[in-house]
């Protein structure tokens, strides 16, 4: 317990200095680096690590993305090059790898970058309110969990999915969703208390409510691959919470939802 405090202390104190260093090129960097972890750690837990030339180009893909508003080239551009370069690899290493784990590259790729790019559409979405919608992308990606552990212990009694994870109840999911719609309402209020700005606040709760449902999809759907692959953690960079894919794979589920939603229905009256 004492090392998963500390690790908590230290990720909170490095998100603050981000948080405040939010409008320098200090968050590209930390969503580059982020998605270049990522991409490794679900590569070398589907034993894709060996394959290191398209590995390489996957994990470079993951971090030039983030900078593409900076070097002046297109997202599009960008993912083309990929694609031919990681085809050009296949060919390369199609003694030694099955179609089955380039598939699983790409996906994985995909996914994971278009995700952690979610974020930084998020916080350029707009200049006045870009870190509040990033901070509650990732409170609604990550406080849920709180809510459903509370309801869980106290009412569950249905097994939610046992066979992917044991301690998952209905009970836990319907108390993670209320708790996720209360915390937007109340981070929304007290945005509202600094800045004054206006929500539209019933919005506002369904909205979170759907981020504790789709968060769960993202953590069950890591559990499985865990679980298929008989591992425990995806690593070990956070002592006490494992990898970082341990601990963001509900935002990568989350964070394109956000962007979706609130770039096309918007929070603000």
């Amino acid at each position: 317990m004492k090392t998963r405090i500390i690790s908590a202390a230290v990720a909170v104190v490095l998100a603050v200095v981000v948080f405040i260093l939010h409008k320098t090129i200090v968050l590209e960097i930390v969503v580059a680096l982020l998605t270049a972890g990522l991409l490794f750690e679900i590569f070398k837990a589907t034993q894709c690590n060996k394959h290191w030339i398209t590995m390489s180009l996957c994990c470079l893909y993951g971090m030039v993305v983030p900078f593409s508003r900076f070097i002046g080239a297109k997202f599009s551009v960008i993912t083309l090059v990929f694609w031919l370069l990681v085809f050009a690899s296949f060919l390369k290493e199609h003694k030694n790898m099955k179609i089955d784990k380039l598939g699983i590259m790409i996906a994985s790729t995909t996914l994971i970058t278009f995700s952690m790019n979610s974020l930084l559409t998020l916080h350029k979405f707009t200049a006045t309110h870009g870190l509040f919608l990033l901070i509650l992308t990732l409170c609604g990606a990550w406080l849920a969990d709180s809510g459903a552990y509370f309801a869980g212990t106290f009412f569950g009694k249905t097994k939610l999915c046992p066979t992917i994870s044991p301690k998952k109840t209905v009970e836990g999911l319907v108390g993670g969703t209320i708790t996720n719609g209360l915390i937007f309402l109340i981070l929304a209020l007290v945005y509202n208390k600094i800045d004054g700005v206006e929500f539209n606040y019933i919005y506002l709760f369904i909205l979170g409510m759907a981020c504790s449902i789709i968060g769960l999809l993202g953590d069950l759907t890591a559990s499985l691959i865990k679980r298929q692959y008989n591992i425990k953690d995806y690593g070990n960079i956070m002592p006490g919470h494992g990898g970082i894919m341990d601990r963001f794979d509900s935002v990568l589920f989350v964070a394109p939802f956000m962007a979706i939603m609130i770039t096309n229905f918007s929070i603000f009256k």
